[in-house]
């Protein structure tokens, strides 16, 4: 049976502060809909210290931040970028469209259709998140969707400048300074001076991730993408200063980030405590991760490798890394997860940064009916069909007649009817049952 040697916050306490969240984000978007940039405006003033005539940059102004990076860091944004484009395209190619003639004289078929407008919401209050905008702005371009606009909040006062590059490189048509829940609603709401998109993308805050959930079906979302969590699975072919630096990793994002150990060694669940303690001295950003490791980190030990799969599809981790001496026995078993990261050698930063996959994926359980973003969140698979016969027509709108009638829809009923008395040649009384052609004849 599973034990918990260190464990996080109880459920009670997180839903009363996701009621908070939820009410908070309720009344701002509220307030956006009805006085537009009025209430943006005044909301970037009190949550960012924000305030400009136009929140959108200029070129002139995107250049300036490009000019700020160094050439080495603009050669990294591009490897970075390259990856993710390339991964993307190899995914899309995955997605063929199709026409079948299932009977003679019908064809069906689908068609991936790119969504025309999207908008991509780049974290960046605490950390200038640049990765963010290649995840969602250049799987966007590549997926063929026609407006791509972006918002990031200021950084230090400022905009990004590694975020509007990023932003610009990967090929942002709009690029706008604003941040958080007046972001995201400014984006879905529309303003006078910000049009309307028809899909949101993007992680965030538990602000921004309710905001998603409340714009969700006014405009279409990724995924509920909130604050990030890590699930790591490990034995002892590992250590505990690797197993530490792999959790702390990703609670440094901030306090209400879960991070989470699973291991079938007690041995090695100490160790790992242990040098969470060591490294949270010495870690740049300890007093984030300190938190986060207070209120939401777990250690959890298995009997056996059966039972840690039990508890990870519990958890449904956003990030799974599996450090173990059957690591693809795991990709091969595990069914909730956001991504996985198999073995030592890689581990959820290359997911996060560089490596190719796409970093928004599903938080807060979601994983166990979604996956994360790509390219395929940005095409629509929409249907189609042609009857080409008069013969295929009649046959088809005998069933179509029958089967209506059958739920008492004679209107239903009469399109199909029509059809079998021009095409058919057969004389059907009005609002009723075509009968089968047999025994009409």
């Amino acid at each position: 049976m599973a034990r918990w040697l260190k464990q996080s916050k109880t459920v009670e306490e997180r839903a009363e502060a996701n009621k908070q969240v939820r009410l908070t984000v309720e009344t701002i978007l509220a307030d956006i809909e009805k006085r537009g940039d009025d209430a943006v405006r005044e909301l970037s003033r009190k949550f960012d210290g924000w305030d400009r005539p136009d929140y959108r940059l200029s070129q002139s102004e995107i250049d300036a931040c490009i000019a700020q990076l160094s050439e080495q860091d603009l050669t990294d944004i591009r490897f970075a970028q390259t990856q993710v484009r390339n991964f993307a395209r190899a995914q899309k190619g995955t997605m063929q469209e199709l026409a079948i003639e299932t009977l003679p004289g019908v064809t069906l078929g689908h068609k991936h259709v790119p969504i025309a407008s999207v908008g991509c919401y780049v974290p960046g209050g605490k950390y200038p998140l640049l990765a963010s905008a290649h995840m969602s702005v250049l799987t966007a371009k590549v997926a063929g969707c026609g407006r791509v606009i972006t918002c990031a909040p200021p950084f230090n006062g400022k905009a990004a400048p590694a975020i509007v590059a990023a932003q610009h490189m990967a090929g942002a048509d709009e690029i706008y300074v604003l941040g958080g829940i007046q972001a995201v609603g400014a984006m879905a709401i529309g303003t006078a001076s910000i049009k309307p998109v028809d899909m949101l993308v993007g992680p965030g805050n538990a602000y921004v991730a309710e905001a998603k959930r409340q714009l969700f079906g006014r405009v279409g979302i990724d995924l509920f993408a909130g604050p990030t969590e890590t699930l790591v699975i490990a034995d002892e072919t590992v250590d505990g200063e690797l197993c530490a630096t792999d959790l702390l990793g990703q609670a440094e994002h901030g306090p209400t980030s879960p991070a989470i150990l699973l291991t079938n060694s007690e041995k090695l669940a100490r160790d790992t405590m242990d040098y969470v303690e060591r490294l949270l001295k010495i870690l740049p950003t300890g007093e984030v991760a300190r938190q986060s490791w207070l209120d939401f980190g777990e250690v959890i030990v298995c009997d056996s490798y059966e039972e840690m799969v039990e508890v990870a599809d519990r958890i449904a981790s956003e990030h799974v890394q599996v450090m173990t001496d059957r690591d693809l026995w795991f990709r091969d078993t595990l069914q909730n997860y956001g991504a996985l990261f198999l073995g030592p050698r890689t581990n959820v930063a290359y997911g996060d940064k560089v490596i190719g996959t796409n970093h928004t994926l599903p938080t807060m359980k979601a994983a166990r009916y979604t996956g994360g973003l790509w390219v395929g969140k940005f095409l629509k698979t929409c249907t189609w069909q042609i009857v080409e016969s008069d013969e295929a027509s009649a046959m088809v709108g005998e069933y179509a007649s029958r089967l209506s009638m059958l739920e008492g829809f004679a209107g239903h009923a009469e399109q199909g009817n029509i059809r079998v008395r021009r095409y058919g040649g057969r004389n059907v009384p009005y609002g009723t049952a075509a009968s089968p052609k047999a025994a009409a004849e």
